[in-house]
């Protein structure tokens, strides 16, 4: 797919989906050949409970917006607005945290360090989704100019 200027834009939706079932296959293969399954115990419980947290902050940002969904638009039909609440009150895309979040603790809870490979690439696809999400909302949402302004992070509070 192209943008219009004859470059390739990047579909986010499939390079999550290719690059979560890459973790997996190579986590798999980590464990059968011994590359590298070397996470200590604590490690692993570290992984899960970030796992945990990570989902769990998932889960928080889809409860509390109606209009949360895994395609980049504007519901105008469904009077869309910019939620500000929950997570929504400390940086504009919990979701893709906690989703980017879940795969780099899986590296740790799946004891396989070869799985941070797909896990920084998908981070930075997430990098690049939530900018291009982010000037679409802007130009097109009514409000969420205002709401950027007073929520100045997109991913992690006091960074970015």
């Amino acid at each position: 797919m192209t943008d219009g200027g004859g470059r390739v834009k990047l579909r986010a939706d499939r390079a999550f989906v290719v690059l979560s079932i890459l973790q997996w296959i190579i986590a798999g293969l980590d464990q059968r050949f011994h590359w590298s399954d070397i996470v200590p115990p604590i490690g692993l419980a570290v992984g899960l409970m970030l796992v945990a947290i990570s989902w769990g902050l998932t889960t928080w940002s889809v409860s509390v917006n109606p209009f949360f969904s895994p395609a980049v638009r504007i519901q105008a039909e469904r009077g869309q607005r910019a939620v500000r609440v929950g997570p929504y009150a400390i940086i504009r895309h919990p979701g893709y945290l906690g989703i980017a979040l879940s795969m780099i603790a899986s590296a740790l809870a799946l004891n396989s360090l070869l799985t941070l490979i797909s896990a920084v690439m998908y981070l930075a696809v997430t990098v690049h989704q939530t900018a291009v999400e982010d000037r679409m909302l802007r130009d097109e949402l009514t409000g969420y100019a205002e709401y950027a302004a007073k929520v100045r992070y997109r991913l992690i509070p006091g960074v970015w």
